[in-house]
């Protein structure tokens, strides 16, 4: 767990993504901080397994409405309310140049990351008004912000679409007091990483790094939570870049 001083006695929260990886470390972290964290994921066993007793899972996908409005009615029966939503799932599974790149590929990957997004958002928010100080976290990526490494091209473009779709939100929930953020880390030593690169090319992507290693998961879950404590209440909007330096803007 990150070591983090937040506390979220009585709050309710819903992660996306959470049977491993960052939003596995997310969900977790809420638990550990008091909250009651719902672990959202397509995978059950996997979601049940990182749900363990400190949390609820909830089989949920993120791409599919009606799934998504199950497991909104599920935690509106259980508390009335969602204090917390972050959109953490994600993710691709090749990295191929645009020309490669076949269309059914390109939509499936623009549901995951982007699509799912505004139908969770869409679904959350009326929980999220019933709600004191409603948080949204989305997960970006230095993806959708550089081009000077090489990444997916339909990843790149869901990802820069989430920071704008941060931004469009945050605007139009200001006033009724939900904040809504983006986190947009670099390299984050997660399963899926350690299964597409190499020994050899983590190596090259952590000497591209001015810190010179990957995050954790941990690490950037303290970030998530910092996003969704009330001390961040007056930050809203923006996208952070917690990459190790790899993007100074």
């Amino acid at each position: 767990m990150p070591n983090v001083d937040f506390r979220f006695h009585d709050t309710v929260v819903a992660v996306t993504g959470a049977a491993i990886g960052i939003g596995r470390a997310a969900a977790r972290a809420f638990a550990a901080a008091g909250a009651a964290a719902y672990f959202l994921d397509i995978d059950e066993v996997a979601g049940s397994e990182a749900a363990g007793g400190s949390g609820v899972f909830v089989k949920c996908d993120v791409t599919a409405p009606d799934s998504i409005s199950l497991a909104m009615s599920r935690i509106e029966t259980n508390h009335g309310r969602l204090d917390v939503l972050v959109n953490n799932a994600g993710g691709f599974a090749a990295q191929r140049n645009t020309e490669d790149v076949p269309l059914e590929e390109w939509k499936r990957i623009l549901d995951l990351n982007l699509t799912s997004v505004f139908l969770m958002s869409k679904a959350a928010v009326p929980l999220l008004r019933k709600s004191t100080g409603g948080r949204i976290v989305n997960m970006g990526s230095l993806a959708g912000q550089l081009t000077s490494y090489r990444t997916a091209p339909p990843y790149a473009s869901a990802k820069a679409g989430v920071h704008s779709l941060t931004r469009v939100m945050a605007s139009e929930l200001a006033t009724e007091g939900i904040t809504v953020n983006a986190i947009a880390p670099s390299a984050v030593l997660t399963e899926r990483i350690v299964e597409l690169r190499d020994e050899q090319e983590r190596a090259e992507t952590a000497r591209s790094i001015p810190l010179g290693r990957y995050q954790t998961p941990e690490e950037l879950a303290a970030w998530v939570l910092f996003l969704a404590s009330a001390e961040a209440g007056f930050v809203t909007g923006q996208t952070f870049g917690v990459n190790g330096g790899r993007y100074m803007g």
